[in-house]
């Protein structure tokens, strides 16, 4: 019988979790962590604190608590708010000042879940941390790895590329094999109140905030001109670093459309967009991944799979590695909205290799961003 403590972040799926690990007679604890203070964090730049906020952190206290009690199970509530300022919150918002978007759910599993939270497990003597990720801990080529989930509509391993390999072996994932519909079926049957609560879709431990009112308060709006592929001005943004590659709603121009992002330029604060009839411009065929994290050992260059986005389909590549944390990957089919700063997540036999920060993306070995600048820039010197 192990010594498990179960992350209940106050969702069904934890909740689910910690009951499976108790039928199969493990000796479950429960722990809530708690890692974004409101009152605390927004009083530091001075920004006002949402009420609403407040409530929603107390409320998944609530629901944990109501779930532990349900359970039979003991519930420790960790604070965890220092850590995740520095370790993600911070890192967080200096790669939005660089003009990228990054994804905090990762940082904050690196930093935070299978870091802060798991040291807590073994220096109070548990032998495993379990959550209610949808992944699987199996074997690649002899060797623990980290795997997708039977339930490939929500596996969550693209969230998971950034963890240490070393605490593969220490870590559970009971929900590996069934699916959302069973979770909940199984939380009616067991009378969770909690059975039917919608699922996150905030940033991790932010809460459900309107993002772009939310990232303002920490990185002030700066209203800039938005320009068109050709030169032409057609719009003017609230600041480049609230969009991101891709982006079609929330763009706010006139006329005949519809317009995506391509590409954005911090230092001169100018967002770039194109039409439908010019979103070749979005399309790459290779980049570069920086910070790479392996997770498992294999022999590149190999093909393999890779998402560069978490909702995305599985995407053929070949993987080159180019020193020990960079690789490249090859994609002469070319890939929509590949994006600097969000993750790219390698998989090969359903096992992830790793993960790291897209950098650079490349048309034809171009580096696409200059070719944008330039299309843009040349429009502009002809007066467009």
């Amino acid at each position: 019988m192990r010594k498990i403590l179960v992350g209940l972040s106050g969702g069904v799926d934890s909740a689910v979790a910690a009951y499976l690990l108790k039928q199969q007679g493990e000796d479950v604890t429960c722990a809530f962590m708690r890692n974004w203070d409101s009152l605390t964090n927004d009083d530091i730049l001075g920004n006002p604190t949402l009420e609403e906020d407040q409530c929603s952190q107390e409320k998944d206290w609530a629901d944990a608590q109501a779930a532990a009690d349900l359970l039979g199970l003991p519930l420790l509530r960790i604070d965890f708010i220092e850590e995740y300022w520095t370790d993600v919150f911070e890192q967080f918002l200096a790669t939005y000042r660089k003009g990228r978007t990054p994804n905090p759910d990762i940082l904050c599993n690196r930093y935070i879940k299978f870091d802060k939270f798991l040291e807590y497990a073994h220096s109070n003597g548990f032998d495993t941390l379990a959550t209610g990720h949808y992944a699987k801990i199996g074997t690649y080529h002899g060797r623990t790895a980290l795997m997708k989930a039977d339930d490939r509509n929500k596996d969550q391993s693209y969230f998971l590329a950034e963890i240490n390999r070393d605490c593969l072996d220490s870590i559970c994932f009971p929900l590996n094999a069934i699916d959302k519909t069973e979770v909940r079926r199984i939380a009616c049957q067991i009378g969770l109140s909690i059975a039917s609560k919608k699922d996150s879709t905030g940033i991790c431990f932010i809460g459900e905030r309107k993002f772009r009112q939310f990232l303002s308060n920490y990185l002030p709006m700066k209203p800039g001109k938005i320009i068109d592929v050709h030169g032409n001005v057609v719009g003017e943004h609230q600041g480049v670093l609230y969009y991101t590659i891709g982006q079609r709603k929330g763009l706010n121009i006139g006329g005949t459309g519809p317009y995506y992002v391509i590409g954005k330029n911090v230092e001169r604060n100018e967002l770039y967009v194109a039409k439908t009839d010019d979103e070749s411009w979005l399309y790459s065929n290779s980049c570069v991944i920086t910070g790479v994290n392996w997770l498992a050992d294999c022999d590149l260059p190999l093909a393999m799979q890779a998402k560069f986005r978490y909702r995305q389909s599985d995407q053929e590549i070949t993987l080159i590695r180019m020193d020990e944390h960079t690789a490249k990957a090859v994609y002469p089919q070319s890939i929509r909205s590949v994006t600097p700063g969000q993750e790219a997540v390698f998989y090969h036999e359903d096992a992830v290799i790793g993960g790291g920060e897209i950098d650079q993306v490349f048309r034809d070995e171009i580096d696409l961003s200059q070719l944008i600048q330039e299309s843009v820039d040349e429009g502009i010197a002809h007066g467009c």
